[in-house]
């Protein structure tokens, strides 16, 4: 009877044991919908990436990829393992990439962790600017009105000025099937303005000042 009792509470604790170790080393799950913010669709097709990052550390490693399917949604589940955070990765040609920081802290192992996620589809603005009678005391000045911000690739959203003759193009990119425009000025002349376009996704379109 004692020999069946020992067992029993052997059994009892080791289950114990077992049971609190994979507690500890739960699974967590990352999922998700992404949405294409320019055509109000899911965002299908694109490549989905998932990093962590260790503590301490600017390392990332990779822990697992996958594609959209036609409903934009994604799923990652991976260890429970202490990192400082994870970073989230969405890229499709001409898109604007996704990158989504995700704090260890904030995530739960006793539900689904969901993160939705949109991006916009990219368009340029091929600004071209010609002084038609250039003159070294001419000086031109310009500043965006409209215009997508805060990305690598955006021109910048400060006053721009130049000098003497000139005569460039440079392409801005912008939200697709948003509008692009900026405001000028010719200083020491009447010439002044706003010039704007509607940018199609995936298209460029000219905004031409000639002065």
């Amino acid at each position: 009877m004692k020999r069946i009792l020992f067992l029993t509470l052997l059994v009892t604790v080791f289950s114990s044991t077992f049971s609190s170790c994979r507690k500890g080393k739960a699974d967590f799950t990352l999922k998700g919908v992404l949405t294409d913010e320019t055509f109000n669709t899911p965002h299908a097709n694109a490549q989905v990436k998932l990093y962590s990052v260790p503590v301490a550390t600017s390392q990332m490693i990779l822990i697992g990829s996958s594609t959209t399917g036609p409903d934009g949604s994604y799923t990652f589940t991976f260890p429970r393992d202490k990192m400082e955070k994870y970073v989230l990765v969405v890229t499709k040609d001409n898109y604007f990439e996704i990158n989504e920081t995700i704090f260890f802290s904030s995530l739960s192992i006793s539900e689904d962790n969901i993160r939705n996620c949109g991006t916009t589809a990219m368009s340029w603005a091929r600004l071209i600017f010609l002084n038609q009678s250039p003159l070294a005391s001419d000086k031109f000045r310009y500043i965006k009105q409209e215009g997508k911000v805060d990305c690598m690739e955006c021109c910048p959203a400060t006053q721009q000025e130049y000098y003497g003759a000139l005569d460039t193009t440079i392409y801005c990119v912008n939200d697709g099937n948003t509008n692009y425009s900026y405001y000028y000025w010719v200083l020491g002349t009447n010439d002044q303005g706003l010039k704007s376009a509607f940018t199609p996704a995936f298209d460029t379109v000219d905004i031409v000042l000639n002065y």
